[in-house]
């Protein structure tokens, strides 16, 4: 220990930090706690006003921090030109002494609760049942936000706030609703979210007791089908068997895009060659919640189906429903298609494939519309960095284990506008979640002894930053 309190050593550095995470984690439960109870989706169609109430929370949890030199809520225009996106909160200190500059990410809005009826408790009312507490954001990702400002205060609470490190915060409120201004945000304020290295906190670790950095993500590519017949619905006891519905052309038409072994089938849309850990068809079939006698779909190792491997999801289909069925048949059916991109591919290529694909298989002559295309490219982590080297050797210190390199089966599409902006900059993927967390569904729940860890893995990792030379 030198004179003036700072730890001397990196075991000291490592004990110091430990306490300090530890002494602060029931106010970073409470303050998570506080967040979850705003309920900011940010989704079309939902109370713009949380979201506001959401942003303006998390800048006073900055501005408390007093390390900042600003902080700020700030809204860019959407990419389509037609009006701002969600505010967005931006703190930042310049570095000294040629330290370097990290940027924190995280994002402070929601996906929709879904029905109440689907949860224990809840969804917006914290509750801590066993080691985990529950409620939509408790992980993803206000769990994210306040793994950033509980690190930066057990930082602080060791070596003071008169550091030569670069600190830049950007906590996004759009990130469930498409960044539809992301891009522009960052190039609003380039300077300010300017760092050597960004930690993207919005990723899984492998389990409860072993951290993970995420080295691949898959792209995205989501679109409305709309499948045509007929000029209007008619009779189908006069006209079916000779007219053919929409229903009927959609379902042969979905039906060619997998082969028999549930794998995508479509030409021009490729995989990537990666390997992956060990990991258990049973335990898939427990994390994926698989039904008995369901098997999985695919070929190839379980990770890297989902890793590496693109898919394919229904995720909507505008038709009557069964109270509402009649005896007609349809004119037109619109499914949503999306469609996860295996890295190593350009998202729009993959689009152009699956269209292309579904131009040529369309039955009967159906007439297809497609209509609000999003498209996200996959993502790949450079490795080599002594960034990554740092954020490893702080997820081995702070939980005992050396961290497992994964691949994650979704999407943070905004990645590719970052290396874009900062291509110099390396990126780390880490996070507060487990298999468990069930983020986007009900019962979304943060296991608080991951949540610790991940706040003292990011202490060390802004410790290492510091005294880099």
């Amino acid at each position: 220990m030198t004179e003036s309190g700072s730890p001397s050593t990196a075991i000291e550095l490592l004990e110091q930090l430990t306490d300090a995470v530890q002494a602060g984690l029931p106010r970073a439960i409470a303050d998570l706690s506080d967040l979850v109870r705003i309920p900011s989706v940010s989704w079309d169609g939902f109370d713009p006003s949380h979201v506001a109430d959401s942003a303006a929370a998390v800048k006073a949890l900055l501005e408390g921090l007093d390390v900042f030199e600003s902080v700020e809520i700030s809204q860019a225009k959407n990419a389509t030109g037609d009006g701002l996106g969600q505010p967005a909160v931006l703190a930042s200190r310049p570095a000294r002494n040629g330290k370097p500059t990290i940027l924190l990410y995280a994002h402070h809005d929601v996906q929709p609760p879904g029905k109440d009826e689907d949860w224990d408790s809840s969804p917006f009312e914290p509750t801590v049942r066993g080691d985990r507490i529950y409620g939509r954001g408790a992980a993803d990702d206000k769990a994210g936000v306040m793994a950033h400002v509980a690190s930066i205060r057990a930082l602080t609470a060791v070596l003071g706030s008169d550091f030569d490190l670069g600190l830049s915060v950007f906590i996004e409120g759009e990130e469930e609703n498409g960044s539809r201004s992301f891009k522009n945000f960052l190039v609003d304020h380039h300077d300010q979210l300017a760092a050597d290295a960004i930690v993207v906190a919005d990723s899984d670790n492998w389990n409860t007791t072993t951290p993970a950095l995420t080295i691949a993500l898959r792209g995205n590519v989501k679109f409305h089908l709309k499948v045509s017949t007929l000029d209007h619905a008619s009779h189908s006891g006069m006209f079916g068997g000779a007219a053919p519905d929409s229903m009927l052309a959609t379902i042969k038409l979905l039906a060619t895009i997998w082969d028999e072994n549930g794998s995508v089938a479509v030409e021009g849309m490729t995989s990537y060659d990666m390997d992956t850990p060990e990991y258990t068809e049973e335990l898939f079939r427990e994390e994926a919640a698989l039904l008995d006698g369901v098997s999985p779909i695919g070929t190839g190792s379980i990770l890297s189906r989902i890793w590496a491997q693109p898919t394919v999801t229904i995720t909507g289909i505008d038709a009557p429903t069964v109270i509402n069925a009649s005896n007609t048949l349809s004119a037109s059916t619109t499914v949503v298609i999306s469609s996860r991109i295996a890295p190593g591919q350009k998202a729009s290529d993959a689009y152009e494939a699956l269209v292309k694909h579904l131009r040529a298989n369309a039955p009967f002559g159906a007439r297809l519309e497609i209509s609000e295309v999003d498209l996200g490219d996959p993502f790949l982590v450079d490795t080599k960095g002594q960034s990554v080297a740092d954020a490893r050797a702080a997820m081995f210190e702070a939980w005992g284990v050396e961290p497992v390199d994964t691949g994650i089966g979704g999407s943070i599409p905004f990645l590719a506008d970052l290396v874009e902006q900062f291509p110099e900059a390396e990126i780390l993927v880490t996070g507060v979640e487990d298999p468990d967390s069930r983020a986007h569904s009900p019962n979304e729940s943060l296991h608080l002894g991951v949540f610790r860890r991940a706040i003292l893995t990011e202490a060390l990792m802004l410790a290492k930053l510091q005294n880099r030379a």
